[in-house]
């Protein structure tokens, strides 16, 4: 993935050229991983263009903020207002967004309460995170031997800039290894997540993942997929899971806004299942990807659409009963 080095960027406010959104070298989030952030989607939709669950994205911002004590002064719909207005300013139909809150530049310490609190927002084009291949033929992942957080340590709820150190050490180890992903144990070595991902299993017609006290990033995505399973009538557990259950599996995959809902094939050179995306797997990539597309009503409000001259649409889809969002 890289950048054009063209279009706005929203900072504290204020629309700026790509090329003028630039902090100082002392600011304190360099120093100290003092930031937090999130990342959602706009997709281009046969309705127009639409931001997945954005206001549980930016609440989840907002959670993260305030476990590490950084006040910011938007509501939730003043964050919703200004990424949909870094969309527009970009003239974009489908993106990447990226809201990141963090310690500015005052002081430098450990102690980060005498520094600001600032604000960004990023948009770009990202297409499929693991390839354009992944979705339908999966991918290769191993066991990492990094595991996730302890609890109690640094807090894997909170989607912190701090967090993500442990996510490059699962990620760049897995792709030294010929791998596309990591997936981390947590302390007690029951499988916690991959390194930007949620993990599921597929087991005798149920799923199961682990819970969120296995030191996992509550996912949207991961609920989104729980969400549809349910609809579906796959009975979804949430429950500790030993590291040798991925082995056994019918099916893997992995959930997350990135790789969105993506077969595991192999891990640690085990084949899973039949070495080929299930079809459970498929099933509920179908499902997320006629909501997220648009081929299906969208009857949990999970759409906020970002431009005004597409409300024809949203009107049409009114008419039908489905849930929708300016």
């Amino acid at each position: 993935m890289g950048f054009s080095g063209t279009g706005k960027i929203w900072m504290n406010g204020k629309l700026v050229e790509w090329k003028d959104a630039t902090i100082h070298i002392a600011t304190h989030v360099i120093h100290y991983g003092s930031g937090v952030f999130e990342g959602a989607r706009c997709y281009k939709t046969r309705r127009g263009s639409a931001c997945f669950r954005l206001d549980e994205h930016m609440q989840r911002l907002m959670n993260s903020a305030k476990i590490y004590r950084m006040a910011y002064p938007l509501d939730l719909a003043g964050w919703r207002h200004a990424v949909l207005e870094t969309i527009r300013a970009n003239e974009m139909k489908a993106c990447y967004i990226r809201p990141l809150v963090y310690r500015g530049y005052e002081t430098l310490g450990v102690n980060p309460l005498g520094n600001p609190v600032d604000a960004a927002i990023m948009v770009w084009e990202w297409g499929a995170y693991l390839g354009a291949d992944a979705l339908e033929q999966g991918v290769d992942m191993k066991v990492s031997s990094w595991s996730r957080m302890a609890p109690n340590t640094l807090p894997a709820m909170s989607k912190c800039t701090a967090n993500y150190a442990n996510s490059q050490l699962i990620k760049m180890e897995a792709l030294a290894d010929g791998y596309s992903e990591g997936i981390a144990l947590d302390v007690f070595g029951n499988i916690s997540e991959g390194s930007g991902q949620n993990i599921f299993i597929v087991r005798d017609g149920s799923i199961l993942t682990p819970p969120i006290s296995a030191s996992i990033l509550g996912g949207i995505t991961r609920d989104s997929v729980m969400t549809l399973a349910r609809e579906l009538g796959f009975p979804v557990i949430e429950t500790d899971l030993p590291r040798e259950s991925l082995y056994i599996a019918d099916e893997v995959f992995c959930a997350g806004t990135a790789v969105e809902v993506t077969p595991i094939k192999s891990i640690d050179k085990i084949t899973i299942g039949s070495g080929r995306r299930g079809p459970i797997t498929e099933a509920l990539q179908r499902a997320f990807f006629d909501i997220v597309t648009g081929e299906a009503a969208d009857t949990h409000g999970w759409l906020t659409y970002v431009y005004p001259d597409e409300a024809a649409f949203r009107t049409r889809d009114a008419a039908s009963g489905a849930v929708v969002r300016a």
